[in-house]
């Protein structure tokens, strides 16, 4: 059983993702096992880690923060159990041991394995961030990002600052679905198809699925605003978490080098665009995310140099304002 994304690579040498096991849903109907209740539930996220960043985000701009707490965990990844080696996420002893990351502060768990052993004490898969839990029941209602984004945007509008923001509106659900369909394809999981193949083959036909899917990006975001039309949708989330290490890591870590984020003017332009929503600028951490691709992925970068640049100012100006939001 693959315990990281390193594990998750086939006979044949390509990159597999699993799917993820904690699938329950956090509904508004009070007489549900997990009703949305402000104050119930806690976001346990990495800094670094893409999946966890997007939840991060809807918790920011639908203006949840007083109804879900979070905490981040380390950066680099440390042994979690003294009986073997594996290795994963770890919160701090402290809150100044690195910015950002604090202790666990519902648990006392030292690493986010332990919240997995402490809802499932025969749980054998992978020790993933996002992790949403339930501080009532004390176990995980979700590690699937792509649910609790959902859950974040409809469940908790009775208690959200900003419940009339929704990112996936009735009119929009088929469009988003079948974009976020072919953008997780090949360009989410595809730098990581990229990155973890195995055999030239592998990469090729990751690399060219990923160029394929950013110059259709790119000649999208040349007509409209956002990905799916002239409003922030689902998508456009999804979307930057990935764009926003791309220049940083992608490219040199996972091999994803044929052309430059920067190269594209519109796809630039675009990530910036959305960096600059507010609150959404306070989910991104380059020293976490770069500390961890280039320190915690051996097989790739086995001395774990971190490259000195790019040092890309996000917040400086963009050109998307000529496009009606």
């Amino acid at each position: 059983m693959a315990r990281s994304a390193q594990d998750e690579i086939s006979a044949s040498g390509a990159f597999a993702r699993t799917a993820s096991t904690f699938r329950n849903f956090i509904s508004q109907d009070p007489s549900s096992e997990f009703p949305a209740e402000a104050g119930r539930y806690h976001l346990y996220v990495s800094y670094s880690c893409p999946w966890s960043s997007r939840c991060l985000a809807y918790l920011k701009i639908k203006g949840l923060e007083k109804a879900i707490s979070f905490t981040s965990v380390k950066s680099i990844w440390e042994r979690t159990k003294q009986s073997d080696e594996h290795m994963g996420w770890v919160f701090p002893a402290s809150d100044t041991e690195q910015q950002g990351a604090e202790p666990d502060p519902l648990n006392g768990a030292k690493s986010i394995r332990e919240l997995y052993e402490l809802a499932s004490t025969n749980y054998t898969g992978k020790y993933t961030v996002p992790v949403l839990w339930d501080k009532k029941l004390k176990t995980i209602v979700s590690n699937e990002s792509a649910e609790i984004i959902r859950m974040f945007n409809s469940e908790f509008n009775d208690i959200a600052g900003s419940p009339d923001l929704d990112l996936y509106p009735p009119h929009l659900q088929a469009k988003i679905d079948e974009t976020n369909e072919w953008i997780y394809d090949g360009i989410n999981n595809g730098v990581y198809k990229c990155g973890f193949a195995r055999k030239q083959g592998h990469y090729d036909e990751a690399v060219t699925k990923l160029y394929e899917a950013l110059d259709k990006c790119e000649d999208i975001l040349g007509k409209q605003r956002y990905i799916c039309g002239d409003t922030l949708s689902e998508t456009d989330i999804r979307l930057f978490v990935t764009l926003i290490r791309f220049d940083e890591v992608y490219v040199v870590h996972f091999k994803c080098n044929k052309k430059l984020l920067c190269e594209y003017p519109n796809l630039f332009n675009y990530m910036k665009d959305i960096y600059q929503i507010p609150g959404m600028s306070s989910t991104v951490k380059m020293e976490h995310i770069k500390q961890n691709y280039y320190g915690c992925q051996p097989s790739i970068n086995p001395v774990g140099i971190i490259p000195i640049g790019p040092n890309i100012d996000y917040s400086s100006p963009h050109d998307r304002n000529r496009f009606s939001a």
